[in-house]
C-alpha cells in the first residue's frame, strides 16, 4: 500500500510540477517528462537484461556449492544468530548461507557478485512463504539490511576524489580520509535499521547469540579500519581491490574443487543452475521499469528540487548551520537514483572544490547510503512480491539516519 502511494505520487508531484511550469510559460515542461519516461523505461529493460549474465554466472555456482555441501556448511555456521534474527528460516536452510554471502559481498563492494546473491537469497526465503505476493518478516529483515548495508572501503568514491583532486592540481590531498566517516555513518545506519525492523518484529536481539557476533564484528571491522588509515589512498585502495578479488575468485575455486572431490559434475551442474538465471532477469523488468519511470518523472519535472528548497528555508529558519547544504542533493538522490547521486557529488566537487567541507559531506554520503527504491524493486519484484509491509518504511528511515549522521560525522571530522 505504502509503495503504490509513493508511486503514485511521483507521477502526480511531476505532472502537477510539470503544469504549473507550463502554465508560467515554459513550453518544454511536457516535453522533458515524456523524454524522461521513455528513456527510463529503456534504461530500466537495459538494466535487467544487463544482470542475466551475472545471474547465470552466480547461480550456476551457487547450484555447484550447493551440491557439494558447501552451501550447507555455511549455513550451520550462522545458524546460532540467524536462528534469532530470521526465525522462520529453518537451520540450515539454503537462505542462510546466501545471506551470509551476500552480505560479504556488499561489505567488499562487490555489486556484480552482491546483487544475483542477494536475488537468490531471496527465492530461497520466498520458498518459505505462505503468502507468494506479501513479504515475510525474514525477507523484509534482509532486504532493509541490504538497503543499509555495510561497506568497508568506499572504493569508487575515493577514486572519483583522487581523480577530481588531479584535475584541480590539489597538492598532498588524501582521497581516503572519508574512508573512517564513512563506515562511522554506515555502521549507523545499519545500526539503525536493525533496530528498528527488531523493534517491530520483536527480535530478541539482547541474546548474546546476536550481540556477541555483532560486537566480534564491529571490532574486526575496527582493527582492519585502524590498519588501512595508516596507509596511503592509493595503497590503501589497491589492497581493498586485491582482497575483493581474491576472495571472489577463492570462492568460485573452492565451490569448483569441492564439488570435483564430492564426484558432482561441475560444468552440467552450473549450467542447470545458470539455466535459471534468464527468467530471474525477466521477471524483475516490469517492476524495475515502474519504479524507475516513476523516479523519472519526478525527477525531471523538477521535483527535487522543490524539496530542497523547503528543506533549506526549514533548516535556515531553525537557525542551524547551512554549509553542508549544497551535499544534501547526493543524499536525497541517492535513495532514488545512484548514478544520479554520483553525478550530483562531482558536481559539487567541482562547484565548491573536492577538498572543500560540502564535497566531503557529499562523498560520505554517496558512500554509505544506497539506492533504496531500485533495491526494492529488483529484490521483491524478482519473487512478486507485491505487499512489502513495513519494509520500504524501515528502509527509509535507515536513509534518513544515515544522512543525518553523515553531516554530524562531516562536521565531527572535518569543520
Amino acid at each position: 500500500m505504502v509503495l503504490n502511494l509513493v508511486w503514485l505520487g511521483f507521477f502526480l508531484g511531476g505532472f502537477l510540477i510539470a503544469l504549473w511550469q507550463l502554465l508560467h510559460g515554459d513550453l518544454e515542461a511536457f516535453s522533458r517528462l515524456l523524454t524522461a519516461l521513455f528513456d527510463a523505461a529503456k534504461s530500466g529493460f537495459e538494466i535487467a537484461i544487463g544482470l542475466t549474465g551475472m545471474m547465470a554466472l552466480w547461480l550456476g555456482l551457487l547450484r555447484v556449492g550447493e551440491k557439494a555441501g558447501l552451501i550447507g556448511v555455511l549455513a550451520r555456521g550462522v545458524d546460532p544468530m540467524f536462528r534469532h534474527l530470521f526465525p522462520g528460516v529453518p537451520a540450515g536452510h539454503p537462505a542462510q548461507g546466501a545471506m551470509t554471502m551476500n552480505m560479504s559481498a556488499n561489505m567488499l563492494g562487490l555489486d556484480n557478485a552482491a546483487t544475483p546473491l542477494g536475488l537468490k537469497a531471496m527465492q530461497e526465503l520466498q520458498s518459505l512463504n505462505p503468502q507468494p505476493e506479501r513479504a515475510t518478516n525474514a525477507q523484509i529483515l534482509f532486504l532493509v539490511l541490504n538497503t543499509a548495508g555495510l561497506t568497508l572501503i568506499p572504493t569508487s568514491v575515493i577514486a572519483i576524489r583522487q581523480t577530481m583532486a588531479v584535475q584541480q592540481g590539489v597538492s598532498g590531498f588524501n582521497a581516503a580520509d572519508i574512508f573512517l566517516p564513512t563506515l562511522v555513518v554506515t555502521s549507523i545506519s545499519l545500526l539503525s535499521a536493525l533496530l528498528l525492523v527488531a523493534l517491530i518484529q520483536r527480535l530478541p536481539i539482547w541474546k548474546p547469540a546476536i550481540w556477541v557476533p555483532v560486537a566480534l564484528f564491529g571490532a574486526l571491522v575496527g582493527g582492519l579500519s585502524w590498519w588501512l588509515t595508516g596507509l596511503p589512498a592509493e595503497r590503501a585502495s589497491q589492497l581493498v581491490g586485491a582482497i575483493g578479488s581474491g576472495v571472489i575468485l577463492g570462492l568460485v575455486v573452492l565451490f569448483l574443487v569441492a564439488g570435483a572431490l564430492r564426484r558432482i559434475p561441475v560444468y552440467e551442474t552450473f549450467v542447470e543452475g545458470a539455466k535459471e538465471g534468464f527468467g530471474v532477469a525477466v521477471q524483475i523488468i516490469p517492476y524495475l521499469v515502474a519504479m524507475l519511470c516513476g523516479i523519472a518523472v519526478f525527477r525531471a519535472a523538477g521535483g527535487m528540487d522543490w524539496v530542497l528548497q523547503g528543506i533549506a528555508v526549514l533548516i535556515t529558519a531553525m537557525g542551524l548551520p547551512t554549509d553542508f547544504l549544497p551535499a544534501l542533493p547526493v543524499g536525497l538522490m541517492k535513495v532514488l537514483s545512484g548514478s544520479g547521486a554520483r553525478g550530483l557529488m562531482v558536481d559539487v566537487m567541482q562547484t565548491h572544490g573536492v577538498a572543500s567541507f560540502p564535497a566531503q559531506v557529499a562523498a560520505i554520503i554517496q558512500g554509505s547510503t544506497e539506492t533504496t527504491f531500485y533495491v526494492l524493486a529488483v529484490y521483491f519484484g524478482s519473487v512478486g512480491i507485491r505487499d512489502t509491509r513495513h519494509a520500504l518504511g524501515c528502509a527509509l528511515f535507515a536513509d534518513l539516519v544515515g544522512i543525518v549522521a553523515a553531516v554530524l560525522v562531516g562536521y565531527a571530522f572535518f569543520a
